[in-house]
Parts: structure tokens; sequence; C-alpha cells
């Protein structure tokens, strides 16, 4: 029977994932800096008030986070464990359905607003079309998460970003895959007078052809898209039902598995 391991796009064993929440002007510059250095992230808006004070308006969502992932912050930043079912409700489904009214494609994530979740909550969101939800607390650790619904990143940029990088790109073990997850909200790096340290970080990291960068979704999707591949009882082939192709690692070798494809190892 064939040795077989789910790989990152190209057979890569690492991934870099940013999550930034609000849609502030700041978002600006930060995504300036990503564009730059090859970073790819993921910006959580609450569609009830954009262009409102210091908000990216409706009509430059689309092309500001060109390139980018535009995902769910509920529609007004409430407190949402404090709130009943029907208002947790109403704040999804109608910041979902306006943002994507304006970006054209399926919001199906988000980040909790004031970090605020419950089982409660988590219960009601795959009803609600969202598929992954990250919260506040950090790991300091590269790996996958256990639960799509309370995804915990690896750190906020403003604790040990560098030294947690220069652990990440560290990583040589191809038996693992690495993930390194970093949050925050761009208009922090005003605040704190520290634009340097992003800079400092996309230098460092970007163009690394060891390391997949994507958004939370094109992670969440890639990996349920591994989880749904139909393998042979005695792993002789494997049948891919997606659209997007998947690559494994199959007794050291990397195989891509197109979409709709079936393969014989």
């Amino acid at each position: 029977m064939a040795r077989v391991l789910m790989c990152f796009p190209e057979g890569r064993h690492k991934a870099l994932t940013l999550s930034y929440d609000d849609g502030r002007f700041a978002d600006r510059r930060l995504i300036d800096i990503f564009n730059r250095h090859g970073l790819k992230g993921t910006f959580h808006l609450n569609s009830g008030l954009l262009g409102t004070v210091d908000r990216v308006g409706a009509d430059e969502v689309k092309t500001l986070y060109q390139g980018h992932e535009v995902s769910a912050h509920t529609l007004t930043h409430p407190t949402i464990a404090r709130c009943p079912n029907e208002q947790i409700v109403y704040e999804v489904i109608e910041d979902r359905r306006k943002l994507e009214s304006i970006v054209g494609y399926p919001v199906r994530g988000m980040s909790y607003p004031n970090g605020s979740y419950n089982e409660r909550i988590k219960n009601l969101l795959p009803g609600l079309g969202i598929e992954y939800a990250r919260v506040v607390p950090s790991t300091g650790h590269y790996g996958m998460p256990d639960d799509w619904l309370e995804w915990q990143p690896t750190c906020h940029h403003n604790r040990d970003l560098m030294k947690h990088a220069e652990e990440f790109v560290g990583l040589h073990k191809t038996q693992y895959l690495y993930l390194m997850y970093v949050w925050g909200h761009s208009y922090e790096f005003d605040a704190d007078n520290n634009w340097e340290l992003m800079e400092q970080f996309g230098q460092y990291i970007g163009g690394n052809p060891s390391i997949w960068y994507c958004t939370n979704m094109e992670l969440a999707q890639y990996t349920k898209a591994f989880e749904g591949l139909k393998f042979a009882a005695d792993l002789s082939f494997v049948y891919n039902p997606t659209a997007i192709s998947v690559w494994l690692n199959v007794e050291g070798e990397t195989v891509e598995v197109k979409g709709g494809e079936q393969i014989r190892f």
C-alpha cells in the first residue's frame, strides 16, 4: 500500500496567511506592503460601517482588496455572545449579503467581532453559510486548525512577529504541514508607530518558494478538497471530485491530482 501525505500546492509543506479586521483606512498601506512582498491577506469587514469615520467606503472595497479575501465580521460589530440568536443571524447574513453584492463572490468566512463567541454561536454558523471563523487567542505554534469555527492564529503582529517568522522559515521537517497565521488591525500600526515591523516582516518572509501564500478561505477550501478526495481502499488510485487541484506526496514523489481527475499511483 502506498504511503500518501497531503501537501500544499506545488508540493510545499508550509503556508502563510494573514488576517486583519475592521476595514480601516490603514488597510490601504498594509495591502501595499502585502502586494510588494507577495503576501496574501483576509480582511474582515463590517458592511454596515463601511464609509463611516476612518473606514473604507463600499465603492473602494472591490478594487482595494483585489487579490486578497474579503470576509465577514458581522454587519455592525456587536459583542455577539450577548445577542439573541435572531440578531446573530441578521448580523451575519446581512454582512454576507452586502459584502457579496460588492465583491461578486461568496463570502463564507468571518472573524468574531470583539473576539466574542461561544458554542451557541458556533452551532449557528454552518447554517448561515460560514465555513471558518477566527478567534483572538493565539497558539504561538504552526499547526493546522483543529476546529475551523474556532480557528486560532499563530500570533498577533505585536507578539514576537519576527521571532515567529524566523522560527517558521527554519522549520524543515517535511513530514509535517506548517501554517503561520498572523492577525491584527491595520490601524494599530498607526497607533503604535511601527509600520517598519510589517515592512521588515514582508521583506524577510516574502518571495520564499517553499511557502504557499494564501488567504484564509484558500487554505480552508484546499484542506477540504484534500479531505474530499476519494481513495481506493488499497490506495492504488484516487479521484478528485472537486474543481481545484490537490497535491500529494506519494512515496516521496509530488503528485498533482487535478479537479475531476482520477489517477493511479
